[in-house]
């Protein structure tokens, strides 16, 4: 990865979760760095990428509780896993350590397409 990459890919994780104003930055900072690599282990079966580079997070807030309320999507509305893939996010969240809930909320507005993905979800797919 090139300098310019990971720069790219460290602001981005910095503005990844929103919220959590009361809470110390470097609480926030850790909590995102921890959540992006939990989410990082989850996959939809169907595609050798994990969630969080397929662009399937929208939103994640982070209140002054510590609850998270993640938004997300699927490549497809009628998704195979579409009933269990919000489980597999909320596991994930919740092995975050200072978390103490989770909501996941599923969305379809926008709708996810490929220019979601991040640039290494691309050339794991050939799709560069």
């Amino acid at each position: 990865m090139t300098d310019t990459a990971l720069e790219k890919t460290e602001a981005e994780a910095k503005s990844f979760v929103e919220g959590g104003d009361a809470l110390p930055t470097e609480d926030v900072e850790r909590i995102t760095a921890d959540l992006i690599a939990a989410l990082k282990t989850v996959y939809d079966p169907e595609i050798p990428v994990d969630i969080y580079e397929l662009g399937l997070i929208y939103k994640v807030d982070l209140d002054d509780d510590r609850n998270l309320t993640i938004d997300m999507t699927l490549t497809a509305p009628g998704c195979p896993v579409a009933g269990e893939m919000p489980g597999w996010v909320e596991n994930a969240a919740r092995s975050v350590e200072g978390i103490q809930d989770v909501e996941v909320k599923m969305v379809f507005d926008p709708p996810w397409g490929p220019d979601r993905m991040s640039e290494e979800a691309q050339v794991a797919l050939n799709w560069w």
